[in-house]
């Protein structure tokens, strides 16, 4: 039985949104984060995703060297499992978040100081 996000999990998942990443890809971060290593469908029953938004959230997680995916042998016929897990902890993802959200507000508020300068308002 998979188990879905907690209260706070989903409070950390609503932060992330915030940061800029989609829900789906906070939800999966935040599920895998605690489940380790998980297939498609244990990713959508604990994070309440369907099938094609987990399938689009995996292929931008592995772009950005976030995610590892390997192939686990099945019986019989049908298309082969696809087993996920991170390649890097949620710390240092949230780290690397904070420190791209802070460098854009640092950058923002120069471009406001010069606005106001500009605009004779300083």
């Amino acid at each position: 039985m998979v188990e879905e996000l907690s209260e706070k999990e989903e409070r950390i998942v609503t932060l992330l949104v915030e940061t800029g990443l989609s829900r789906s890809i906070a939800k999966i971060i935040v599920f895998l984060s605690r489940a380790g290593e998980a297939v498609s469908r244990e990713i959508e029953r604990a994070a309440n995703l369907r099938q094609p938004e987990v399938s689009l959230a995996m292929k931008e997680l592995k772009e950005w060297g976030w995610i590892k995916e390997k192939e686990l042998k099945r019986r019989g016929k049908g298309r082969p499992l696809k087993s996920y897990k991170l390649t890097i902890d949620l710390r240092d993802i949230v780290s690397e978040l904070v420190e791209k959200k802070r460098k854009e507000v640092e950058q923002l508020s120069k471009h406001l100081d010069e606005l106001e300068k500009l605009v004779g308002l300083k």
